[in-house]
């Protein structure tokens, strides 16, 4: 691990609660107590007493720490899961720390090369890169790996079907920016080669040099006078091959989810199955979630979210550590991230979301 150094870009959403206090209005002595308390919180999960905490190195007795947690607590930074147990940071609390506090390593080596060999090995089959991301780092970073793919706006360059034996074709549509896409279709009864040259012809003058949103309009009201032009098993080609080709349209957007068991084996999972039931029911909210992710965009590097800041993640209390990919010429194509608890290990993650979003963009640009 490298030197320690501050979120990379870390960037603040607009919370849903009202802000806590900022470090200033913060004495050396509460900011001590505070930092230590979020940190042992992360690392266990557990709530933290002054006991506990005068353990720690602190020149302090129980009674002066007691005095200044309870002036954390009404400031809003710090809350108590029971009357007689310690206390916890507040969603409010945890930003406070991430934005002023956290300081996060370098991605090690060896994880560096992990990464760029697990994403380059896929080439140019961008489908399968997006879904290695995801899994890259939901293995990494111990929450669920997300990946919204990106919204297809550049025009298409060229199509064509290849036959890969006597059942399936390959659909390969070329894009513009220089992106392809690869969809294997069943191919129906009797095609020949002249069927899969008459297809790609077909879609190649009616695509070419316009976006599949705009095109698919079009060619919807054409299928019918293709069904009559063409040969049937071509059409049928033709049909098949529009439906496969996502479009970009944002209802037929993907979003890849992996890793969605590592959120039941944090510590805390089993004492709060209802938290964890309601993440889960939260990463089926497949449209908003992509919305939320959308909104990483508009940045330039990595954002976080914490619980109540996010309508979707208030009820979970969750967080989520994104970051946008783009393209060589900054082009944001779509956002990469982790999802988990919201005492993730935002040190370890931060850097982790950065470096895979920046190597995925290298990817899909490549």
């Amino acid at each position: 691990m490298g030197a320690l150094r501050s979120p990379p870009h870390a960037d603040v959403s607009t919370p849903l609660f009202v802000p806590g206090p900022s470090l200033a209005e913060l004495d050396e002595r509460a900011r001590d107590i505070f930092r230590r308390i979020v940190e042992s919180y992360l690392e266990t999960g557990e709530p933290v007493g002054s006991r506990t905490l005068s353990k720690t190195g602190l020149s302090l007795s129980p009674a002066s720490i007691r005095n200044t947690m309870q002036d954390l607590t009404h400031l809003g930074l710090l809350g108590a899961p029971h009357v007689s147990a310690g206390r916890l940071p507040t969603h409010a609390g945890l930003r406070l720390f991430v934005d002023g506090l956290l300081e996060v390593g370098d991605v090690g080596e060896d994880e560096r090369r992990s990464i760029e060999a697990r994403l380059h090995a896929h080439g140019r089959n961008f489908e399968d890169a997006l879904n290695e991301a995801s899994s890259i780092l939901s293995g990494l970073a111990g929450g669920a790996g997300v990946v919204v793919t990106p919204i297809r706006d550049a025009g298409v360059k060229h199509v064509e079907f290849v036959s890969l034996g006597v059942e399936r074709t390959l659909a390969i549509m070329v894009f513009a920016d220089g992106t392809v896409e690869n969809r294997l279709i069943r191919l129906p009864a009797g095609v020949t080669p002249s069927a899969l040259t008459e297809a790609s012809n077909f879609l190649n003058a009616r695509l070419r040099g316009r976006t599949l949103v705009e095109a698919k309009v079009d060619l919807r009201a054409e299928l019918d006078r293709a069904k009559r032009e063409l040969n049937e098993t071509a059409a049928r080609l033709v049909e098949d091959g529009l439906a496969a080709w996502g479009g970009g349209e944002a209802e037929e957007r993907a979003l890849i989810v992996r890793g969605r068991a590592n959120l039941l084996e944090e510590p805390q999972a089993r004492e709060d199955l209802e938290r964890v039931r309601s993440l889960f029911d939260d990463l089926e909210q497949k449209e908003q979630l992509i919305q939320l992710l959308d909104g990483v965009r508009e940045g330039a590097g990595v954002r976080i979210f914490i619980g109540a800041e996010t309508r979707l993640f208030s009820l979970s209390g969750s967080a989520v550590i994104a970051a946008p990919y783009m393209t060589g010429s900054q082009r944001v194509l779509g956002a990469i991230g982790v999802i988990g608890p919201a005492r993730l290990n935002y040190a370890r993650i931060i850097p982790l979301v950065d470096y895979t979003a920046r190597v995925l963009g290298q990817v899909m640009n490549a």
